[in-house]
């Protein structure tokens, strides 16, 4: 399919910067036979007793880095995103300013922030993707610890590039859910939910289930292809528990609908999910990319944020609900101020028959 069958015009103003506070009172449009304006905080009225819902527990890890390159004596600025860890002393990363590195090169993130140290490492190699691996000094938990002192928080590039991370992004860009190290960027339709939400949920009788999957670097990525048959997506790692594919099954087989929190969750939920909608405990890479015509398995509904145009994401939702559907939704969304992207408004997805 032609990516630009997937385009829209996104007014800047539209993207969010910060998120709603509280997180559940943003805005909730339902896409279902027709377009609904609510709340987040309503999603238990939406629900029924039975159903369940799919979170992904992923905890972000700062991985932004800056710092500066040494060679010779000489020394220019570098920033890094960390994006895949390949072992307990080394990582590929995404480099600005990757032209000025070369292999042997020393690197020392964190310079100027006296009060934790630095993070010191030497550039191994480059690839034509633009990657570079780095060997870093310390491994281990040694390297964790201080990668929390010396890194920040990887905002997507359209809320960087109009405001640097901050200490409030340590805590509004997690779920409150999140348990598992690993993901460079927050599975953000859990970014939405609150213990309030959480405990109405429960006493609805709604199931309250986790799987993992580590959000990778295609998350930054804009597709460079005109056809979707010629993008190639990247891996991410992750595991569905024998716990969790039971109470699935079991919630199904009673008459529950499905309801992923996060593309992120949907997508390893498809990727775990036999032909006949059953699901087996799972664990692996996956590299599913859903787009109109695909044949889902699984999943009943959707809760996600707005995604950008062209973007894989749109493409996905586009599936699950039709892509004229989901462009009348969003013109919807766009006329009536909702707020785009990570940190913006939620919507509810109801699978098209």
């Amino acid at each position: 399919m032609k990516v630009d069958l997937f385009d829209f015009d996104l007014p800047e103003e539209n993207i969010a910067l910060r998120p709603a506070n509280p997180r559940d009172s943003a805005k909730f449009l339902i896409v279902n036979d027709g377009l609904e304006d609510r709340i987040v905080s309503e999603l238990p009225d939406l629900l029924k007793a039975g159903d369940v819902l799919v979170f992904n527990d992923t905890k972000v890890i700062p991985t932004q880095l800056t710092g500066v390159r040494i060679r010779e004596g000489a020394t220019a600025s570098i920033s890094a995103t960390l994006h895949t860890r390949i072992a307990s002393d080394r990582w590929l990363c995404f480099a600005k300013g990757s032209k000025k590195l070369k292999e042997g090169d020393r690197i020392r993130f964190g310079v100027g922030e006296a009060h934790c140290g630095t993070l010191d490492c030497t550039v191994r190699s480059k690839d034509d993707a633009g990657n570079v691996e780095l060997l870093f000094d310390l491994s281990g938990a040694a390297f964790d610890q201080k990668l929390m002192q010396v890194g920040t928080m990887p905002l997507p590039p359209y809320i960087a590039g109009k405001r640097g991370a901050d200490d409030q992004d340590k805590s509004d860009y997690q779920t409150m859910y999140a348990r598992e190290e690993g993901a460079v960027a927050a599975p953000t339709a859990g970014l939405h939910f609150t213990p309030e939400l959480m405990q109405a949920l429960e006493q609805k009788g709604i199931l309250l289930k986790y799987v993992t999957l580590h959000v990778g670097p295609g998350t930054f990525l804009p597709m460079k292809v005109d056809n979707t048959e010629d993008h190639e997506m990247h891996s991410e790692w992750g595991v569905v528990s024998h716990e969790t594919a039971d109470a699935i099954n079991t919630s199904k087989a009673n008459g529950g609908r499905l309801v992923c929190v996060g593309t992120t969750s949907l997508r390893l939920i498809e990727s775990a999910a036999q032909d006949d909608g059953m699901l087996a405990a799972w664990e692996g890479d996956t590299d599913i990319f859903i787009t109109p015509g695909y044949r889902f398995k699984a999943v009943d509904m959707l809760m996600t944020n707005f995604h950008l145009p062209k973007s894989t994401l749109f493409m996905l939702v586009s599936a699950l609900c039709g892509l004229d559907a989901m462009k009348a939704a969003y013109q919807h969304a766009i006329e009536n101020d909702y707020r785009f992207y990570s940190y913006g408004d939620s919507s509810l997805l109801y699978r098209k028959p």
